[in-house]
């Protein structure tokens, strides 16, 4: 049995793998997923849909969007974002240890990568909805991340399948992949587990696009540490870290950022693994427009620090780490009106409610605070604070939609943690929080690739053969990321991936 391409997991890298790999001179593509068919498409699914890529502004993006009229593209407010500014948020984001090579790869085929993919009918979208705030009248994009699909990860999976299937790609599920066969140094293609027994495909290469550990509890304690066995997994279950394995058997080195991982706010009364039907609604991003307080009524992160998109991937991490690994979202009236429907709507989240701060103390005893006390006290201090920098700083305005340096540090009084932006009283009810827990995306660390082709490398050089693609790479994020890289990195490298075995056949044709 033999099939010119063979890629392993079937999410966004996986897919457009195949894509790739079946329009660059493929004619078997075989896409294989230890998932049921009704677990396709991998953590994508569950993602917001949301792609970071470079671009020249509003006018750049408008032929490749769908939802905007031109009546409604003369009230909008969108910067460019250039190259530069993509490889500095990876770089400052990681600390400076992120691969500037791999990084530069992703950054250079951003745009071009959705393009292509809008091409084979991904409705991309503007994304009002978590990128944009209306400022006197004006919707004005922040953080550098401006573009999703319709549908959000739903959408992206269906419309990437729908083009699998146009092109003749071959997909089998409940299929895991034990074994990967080796001649000459070279990976020759797959053993599979299929319809009870082992089965072995040769191929003219392998695509290794199988997701993260992030679903593995025993792997998540050995590399991110006690306690993270607790974090509830925010997409599939089957991100169980089998490929690493099976990729270091035949060579494959290991790289980047073992320790850490994507993970942020999460609702905690949500299920141990996703949902298929809420999938990213779980997510309790509004903490910009309030503040965070543990279980010990204290802060202990700085949430206006940085946009959303810049801050959200780490900050599950902190929840974690707080005593009982939970935290409470306090807003009072006049954020309300702003959080996101999707996140805070009747029906998608439990709201705790009450008229006063002490009142809402009381109600928040009952499922989780210690100190109803020290809560009370917690935002009494945050007021004061805010009221003194506001005092000093009288012609200041509160705005989402930039950095507008409100916040709670003074000549007078100032707060450790600060609130650094975006810093408003809390003091007119009703007063509303959200009970939020630890949410784990995707694991950091992964396999070594050539930015150039997406091949997998060993210590003495690429490994004939073996190509890797989105979670599964490593070195690219460290301890955090920009939101939306992660789709447009599994894209780019996917692509790469595919249009690499596509390139290495023709040769030995």
């Amino acid at each position: 049995m033999y099939y010119d391409c063979i890629v392993v997991g079937s999410g966004n890298a996986g897919s457009c793998a195949a894509l790739s790999a079946k329009e660059n001179g493929c004619q078997k593509v075989l896409l294989v997923d230890k998932c049921s068919p009704d677990w396709v498409g991998g953590n994508g699914y569950f993602t917001a849909g949301a792609f970071r890529i470079v671009h020249n502004g509003l006018e750049d993006l408008l032929p490749i969007v769908q939802n905007v009229t031109p009546e409604q593209a003369k009230h909008i407010d969108l910067d460019p974002y250039s190259r530069e500014d993509f490889i500095e948020d990876i770089m400052r984001l990681s600390g400076r240890r992120s691969d500037p090579t791999l990084a530069a790869s992703l950054v250079d085929n951003s745009r071009d990568t959705v393009d292509w993919l809008a091409g084979h009918q991904v409705p991309f979208i503007l994304s009002f909805h978590r990128q944009a705030y209306e400022v006197g009248g004006r919707r004005k994009f922040w953080g550098g991340l401006v573009l999703s699909v319709e549908d959000g990860g739903k959408g992206l999976i269906a419309a990437e399948h729908k083009a699998l299937k146009e092109a003749g790609v071959e997909i089998w599920f409940d299929c895991p992949v034990v074994k990967l066969l080796v001649q000459d140094n070279t990976v020759t293609g797959v053993v599979v587990h299929k319809d009870g027994s082992e089965l072995s495909i040769e191929s003219g290469g392998v695509i290794l696009a199988a997701g993260g550990f992030e679903a593995n509890s025993k792997l998540r304690v050995a590399h991110l540490g006690m306690g993270w066995e607790k974090a509830k997994v925010r997409g599939t279950p089957f991100n169980t870290g089998d490929c690493f394995a099976i990729a270091k058997d035949v060579g494959a080195k290991l790289v980047g950022d073992w320790a850490s991982c994507h993970s942020t706010t999460w609702d905690f009364n949500a299920p141990e693994i996703g949902a298929r039907n809420l999938t990213n609604q779980f997510t309790k991003s509004g903490y910009p427009l309030g503040i965070m307080l543990n279980a010990n009524g204290k802060r202990f992160v700085d949430e206006g620090e940085d946009y959303r998109n810049y801050t959200y991937a780490r900050f599950g991490k902190a929840i974690l780490l707080q005593s009982g690994g939970f935290a409470f979202q306090v807003w009072d009236a006049k954020m309300l009106g702003i959080l996101r429907k999707e996140e805070y709507g009747d029906g998608v989240v439990e709201k705790i409610f009450a008229d006063t701060i002490e009142a809402l103390a009381h109600k928040l005893g009952e499922i989780g605070l210690t100190d109803q006390a020290q809560f009370a006290k917690t935002i009494q201090t945050y007021n004061a604070a805010v009221a003194q920098h506001k005092m000093e700083n009288p012609d200041w305005n509160w705005d989402p939609a930039v950095k507008d340096g409100l916040s709670t540090q003074s000549s007078h009084l100032s707060l450790s943690p600060p609130k650094s932006h975006w810093a408003e009283s809390i003091d007119k009810p009703p007063f509303m929080a959200v009970k939020v827990c630890c949410g784990i995306t995707f694991t950091f660390g992964g396999l070594a690739i050539d930015p150039a082709s997406a091949a997998v490398l060993s210590e003495s050089g690429p490994i004939p053969g073996l190509f890797c693609a989105g979670e599964m790479v490593g070195g690219l994020f460290h301890n955090n990321y920009p939101g939306g890289s992660g789709l447009s990195a599994g894209a780019v490298f996917g692509r790469k991936a595919g249009a690499s075995v596509s390139q290495g056949k023709a040769m030995t044709a």
